[in-house]
């Protein structure tokens, strides 16, 4: 898997746990044949194995399991105020996927879920279908990988490509869809097999290498990034950088200064879609799990302020870094399509 780092993909997925109403779907069939070594075992429900008590987020990341299941009830939920809507309306997000195959010290999801181990659901055709009956009333924008890197994982479930082809068949019909996939892989392979579709915006984060040393564990490096970006944009895919989270070392500066040299010496900023800037913040909740199984992580044992529930950069800091950003950023991009999170002021 040309967009992940040495010894990512074995021994990967040791044992795969599936749902027994979810056994005999095509789609866990398929994802099976891939790990014809792997230990099956069928369970009632994903909670079962996912959400069971005792467990370690940071040490099952080193030997993850994988589950198979079939999601049930709810299958779209309002955007998070944490999370930019840039200036859409009727924001949502759906999880196809829980966890991440990355191992980024400041992810929410390390505070968010009690497992380390990744979910996949088969049934993404009941999802397809309430976004259907939610664009027969209305516009939608949705994100559809916020709770995982769905395309880290594509040359495994090829779920970015149904995606992509449901987009499609939505466009045709003049349904009013925006689909976001936010990345942090760099499988430049992906956009020669593909085609740019109406209504997708493929939103690529772009960390310091210093940062992704340091917190961003087993995700490609800039450079990586920044190759597969410049393959997109090149092929007419819409591009929205992402420079979000900003995470604080000690001479950020100087790091997000050479990134930026970086992004502008390889891509041309004029054909991006836009770009996302905002500094890390999280939940008081999440933070307080993520600390208490992370108690050496710089990035996450940092002395936050709080501010209703949400941990971020004091106002002083988180002003210096994003306005040093935004300001070079507008050397090369215009303004209106610079998207910068400010608390209680995305989502409204």
């Amino acid at each position: 898997m040309k967009n992940l780092r040495k010894n990512y993909y074995s021994p990967f997925f040791s044992h795969i746990y599936v749902e027994k109403a979810a056994a005999d779907h095509p789609r866990t069939k398929r994802i099976l044949q891939r790990f014809p070594q792997a230990n099956i075992i069928f369970i009632d429900h994903y909670k079962d194995v996912f959400c069971r008590r005792g467990q370690n987020f940071v040490l099952q990341q080193r030997s993850r399991k994988l589950i198979l299941a079939a999601k049930q009830g709810n299958l779209l939920y309002e955007g998070a105020p944490v999370c930019q809507n840039f200036g859409n309306e009727n924001f949502y997000y759906t999880s196809c996927m829980m966890n991440c195959v990355f191992d980024c010290e400041y992810c929410y999801l390390k505070g968010m879920y009690p497992s380390g181990n990744i979910v996949l659901f088969v049934n993404l055709e009941d999802i397809f279908d309430e976004v259907i009956e939610k664009l027969k009333k209305q516009a939608v924008y949705l994100c559809i990988s916020y709770d995982t890197d769905m395309m880290a994982m594509e040359q495994i479930t090829g779920y970015v490509g149904e995606w992509i082809r449901f987009a499609k068949g939505q466009a045709d019909l003049k349904r009013n869809l925006k689909i976001e996939i936010r990345t942090k892989s760099a499988d430049i392979s992906f956009w020669q097999k593909h085609t740019s579709v109406p209504g997708i915006i493929y939103a690529i984060t772009l960390s310091p290498q210093a940062v992704i040393d340091a917190y961003e564990h087993k995700t490609p490096p800039l450079g990586q990034r920044i190759a597969s970006v410049k393959e997109a944009v090149e092929r007419g895919f819409p591009v929205r950088l992402c420079f979000d989270p900003m995470i604080y070392i000690k001479d950020w500066e100087r790091q997000y200064e050479e990134m930026l040299n970086q992004v502008f010496e390889e891509i041309d900023m004029e054909k991006l879609e836009d770009v996302s800037v905002g500094s890390f913040r999280v939940s008081q909740d999440f933070l307080k799990k993520m600390r208490k199984t992370n108690p050496c992580s710089a990035v996450v044992q940092f002395p936050y302020q709080n501010d209703g529930g949400v941990y971020h950069y004091s106002e002083e800091l988180t002003e210096n870094m994003e306005g040093f950003l935004v300001d070079n950023l507008k050397k090369k991009i215009p303004e209106d399509k610079i998207f910068l999170w400010e608390m209680g002021k995305n989502n409204e």
